[in-house]
């Protein structure tokens, strides 16, 4: 089975398919040199053809043609050497041939040439062939029936005349084989963009899968329609999306059921408590020694603690499920203040704190809900009189600069030190929640000598 899975996925490997591509470019290299003489030969004529043989090509030939030429004149007239030099000429239409007679006098020119002296002597005549060795332009001289005396002839024709009728052919094999690879890679750059082309495709596909979120905070799956690299990496990332899914449900479940658990236990806890406060409350209408009065004090005190983890544990129930009855509206936290920590007074003046309120002249406004404030003015205030009292001192600040803030200081442990009546923090998490909703934030500064609590706007 897993034999049978790798030669699967090999066949659908990207890697397979581009190797397929490479293989396929060098399998049509041979094929691609006869298109394009096909090509070719219907654009510009068979390539087979060279058309006729070239008379300039062979040198020798041509020299030897001369000298026979020549070697025929012997004895003949004037009029005779003309008329060969012209016959000559028919067939050697890109030749240039004169005589020159054993006077020294040019006695004809094929076409007229009339650079040629008139005249010729000895010197002229050897620097004459001398400069016709080398020179761009083949030249060959024969002396006419082999004798000095008769005179001689030349017969001329550019070297450019003289090239082989196969060189055009060889250019264009040449071409054919530089257009054949040219072709080639072409098609093979043309066919490996498209790949890449679609390879990218795809993944911009998925990434923007993955950067568009749902409504939900969870990507919506993509469909799979190959068996490639890729096509396993969008599978991976559905059954990644499925977990997901499962998860959120799974977290959803146990929410609501820790909900449902709070709700039900702080609506059950709550009857037993005013059970026990009321007889509590009947115990202290009955003569009691002073013990027992301690007892009775004691019992009302834990029964307020709990009272109030109760609460807490509710509020915050209905705080993080987004239950909790929010109202805001425009209100000046300087007269909030004020009024809010007249109601702590006896409190703290019966525990012997030390009250500090300091307000600014001018109205701070809020655009908050005024119980959740008050709520959370209450929870720190609480944790001041239950976990600072070693420092008996308690103040708020009111300030105006940068939109208003609200400070509450105490000169207790700080939050590291001990505490006899230390909680699970309940009271913070939902001070902390409900400033978040009002986008407002609390700055905590906390030492040895006390801490301060900074309420400001985000």
């Amino acid at each position: 089975m897993r034999r049978g899975k790798g030669l699967f996925n090999l066949r659908s490997s990207l890697m397979s398919k581009y190797l397929l591509i490479v293989l396929s470019a060098i399998v049509l290299i041979p094929f691609a040199f006869p298109l394009v003489a096909v090509i070719l030969s219907l654009s510009s004529g068979p390539i087979a053809n060279p058309g006729p043989s070239n008379p300039y090509q062979s040198a020798s030939r041509l020299e030897k043609m001369w000298h026979q030429e020549a070697a025929r004149l012997k004895g003949a007239s004037p009029e005779d050497v003309n008329a060969a030099l012209k016959r000559i000429r028919s067939q050697y239409g890109k030749a240039r041939m004169f005589w020159v007679d054993g006077g020294g006098t040019l006695r004809l020119a094929l076409p007229d040439n009339p650079h040629l002296p008139a005249k010729w002597d000895a010197s002229y005549t050897v620097a004459y062939m001398k400069n016709a060795v080398n020179g761009n332009v083949f030249t060959t001289i024969a002396f006419i029936g082999g004798s000095v005396k008769s005179g001689f002839m030349a017969f001329q024709v550019p070297r450019s005349e003289m090239g082989s009728s196969g060189t055009g052919i060889g250019a264009r094999y040449g071409t054919i084989l530089v257009s054949g690879i040219l072709l080639i890679l072409g098609l093979f750059l043309f066919v490996s963009l498209l790949f890449f082309y679609r390879i990218r495709k795809r993944l911009v596909r998925l990434e923007g899968a993955m950067t568009a979120p749902s409504e939900s905070g969870i990507p919506q799956p993509v469909a799979v329609t190959r068996t490639d690299e890729i096509g396993r990496l969008e599978r991976s990332f559905n059954d990644m999306i499925r977990q997901l899914e499962r998860s959120r449900e799974r977290e959803a479940e146990e929410e609501a059921l820790r909900r449902d658990l709070v709700a039900k236990l702080s609506h059950d806890l709550r009857t037993p408590l005013t059970a026990i406060r009321g007889h509590a409350f009947s115990l202290r209408q009955e003569p009691l020694s002073d013990k027992a009065k301690e007892s009775l004090g004691l019992i009302d005190r834990k029964i307020d603690s709990l009272g109030r983890l109760i609460d807490n544990l509710f509020s915050f129930t209905l705080l993080s499920s987004g239950k909790y009855p929010y109202h805001p509206q425009r209100i000046d936290i300087v007269r909030m203040v004020r009024t809010h920590l007249a109601g702590w007074y006896p409190a703290f003046e019966q525990a012997g704190f030390e009250i500090d309120l300091d307000l600014p002249e001018s109205s701070v406004y809020w655009e908050i809900d005024p119980q959740w404030l008050e709520r959370v003015l209450d929870n720190y205030l609480q944790n001041v009189l239950r976990h600072a009292k070693s420092g008996r001192y308690v103040g708020m600040i009111v300030s105006d600069r940068g939109g208003g803030s609200i400070a509450i200081a105490d000169r207790g442990p700080g939050m590291t030190g001990e505490s006899d009546e230390k909680g699970a923090g309940i009271g913070l998490s939902i001070a902390a929640l409900m400033l978040k909703d009002m986008k407002l934030r609390s700055d905590v500064r906390s030492g040895p000598e006390g801490t301060v609590v900074f309420i400001l706007p985000e």
